[in-house]
């Protein structure tokens, strides 16, 4: 059980310096020029979501931990983005049957967050314009991407919705019936 808790936290670090490191490189000179109230509201909100946020020296930045998920928030003013990220699991473990399911996820159970593919992990994402960010939106993209990252491999889900007409409702029949099966079955 240590081994796999240390192998995870060490995944997740390094999943999180990772993703991270280029906008840690700026410097001050290159920082965004957002206006400051824009970057200290979301910072309020961070900080009364995860009060042991760190907030890298540029200010754009945050990282920290929620429901045991890693958690990095990134701002870019220049491309008006926001952006949070989660690492959920390497790209190793993917399958095609997982790729379709992440992908009929993207299109009618993740809502506004997103499942994505970089640097050899596969993530949770909610990409937001930072210029017109909400704090109902920062706290919904937030909850949705710790759901989609919790629910990977099972219900792929981001809340209690789902788009209707897409393939997503018949997989979570298809897992419910397995289950329901299980039920029945003689212990191993």
């Amino acid at each position: 059980m240590v081994t796999s808790r240390f192998s995870m936290a060490l995944f997740q670090a390094i999943a999180m310096l990772a993703f991270i490191a280029p906008a840690l490189s700026q410097s001050a000179e290159e920082a965004p020029s957002e206006p400051e109230q824009r970057l200290e509201r979301l910072a309020q909100l961070i900080e009364k979501v995860a009060p042991e946020a760190q907030r890298n020296a540029v200010g754009n930045v945050w990282a920290f931990t929620l429901e045991q998920r890693s958690i990095t928030v990134v701002t870019d003013t220049n491309a008006n983005r926001m952006r949070i990220v989660t690492p959920i699991a390497p790209l190793s473990v993917l399958t095609p049957e997982l790729s379709k399911r992440m992908l009929q996820a993207n299109f009618d159970t993740a809502l506004d967050a997103r499942y994505a593919i970089a640097r050899g992990l596969i993530w949770g994402t909610f990409i937001h314009p930072l210029s017109s960010l909400t704090d109902e939106d920062f706290l919904s993209g937030l909850g949705q991407t710790v759901n989609i990252a919790t629910t990977f491999g099972t219900t792929f889900q981001s809340g209690a919705l789902s788009f209707w007409g897409g393939d997503s409702q018949e997989a979570l029949k298809e897992l419910l019936k397995e289950l329901l099966d299980k039920k029945d079955e003689e212990p191993a």
